[in-house]
């Protein structure tokens, strides 16, 4: 065998190499596109935390220079140090007694960032209009049932654009209020111009962008 066609057979093994790296590139770049993500129930939002233990009572602090008998027991009204005693026990009581704070909503249950504003809920939303987009001006009545999103035929809001996945998001009740849950999506979920990573509330007219469509949910 030749130099030349020793380097010739190394260049056709190259090539078929690099001509599978590529075709397994387009298919795991395709993939939650093809497929989406498996839909994960959300689950019963953890007990809420534990009251803060109550901090013990301070032992009171005799007072120096006085003798434990002077003046009678420091319990009686005769006593010279009677007011003083009381006045410590109840501060003692007070500093015992554990404050009230505001507690963290409990960990894994959806939360959102619009606190100032309705939130959309089975009784404030009706339906589901679109803004923008292909579909424009299209209304879909809402009902206790989750709505998906996606270029497939079975999603109960079909879009079919360049950048809207077959499974794209889904719109869910919890709580009797309105989730917008991304399904893994290519080019993601946006509610209010910020990106939907977990299942958020949804307010009342704010827009939910899916690709180049643009719906709200209204009374």
């Amino acid at each position: 065998m030749t130099v030349s066609t020793l380097t010739l057979l190394v260049l056709r093994i190259g090539f078929l190499l690099l001509l599978w790296l590529f075709v397994f590139a387009i298919v795991y770049a395709l993939r939650s596109d093809l497929f989406g993500q498996r839909v994960r129930k959300l689950q019963d939002a953890p007990a809420s935390a534990p009251a803060p233990p109550t901090p013990a009572a301070r032992p009171t602090v005799p007072t120096p220079g006085v003798a434990p008998g002077a003046g009678g027991p420091v319990g009686t009204p005769d006593h010279p140090l009677a007011g003083l005693a009381r006045a410590t026990t109840g501060a003692v009581a007070t500093a015992g007694r554990p404050t009230q704070s505001h507690q963290r909503p409990p960990a894994g249950e959806p939360t959102s960032g619009f606190s100032n504003r309705p939130m959309a809920t089975v009784l404030t939303a009706n339906k589901l209009v679109i803004t923008s987009g292909p579909r424009r001006g299209t209304e879909v009545p809402l009902g206790n049932e989750p709505i998906t999103i996606g270029r497939s035929g079975e999603s109960g809001l079909v879009i079919r654009d360049d950048y809207t996945s077959t499974h794209h998001a889904r719109l869910m009740l919890w709580n009797n209020e309105w989730m917008i849950q991304d399904l893994d999506s290519t080019n993601g979920t946006f509610l209010d111009g910020q990106r939907v990573t977990v299942p958020t509330q949804v307010p009342l007219d704010a827009p939910v962008k899916i690709g180049t469509t643009t719906f709200e949910l209204r009374r």
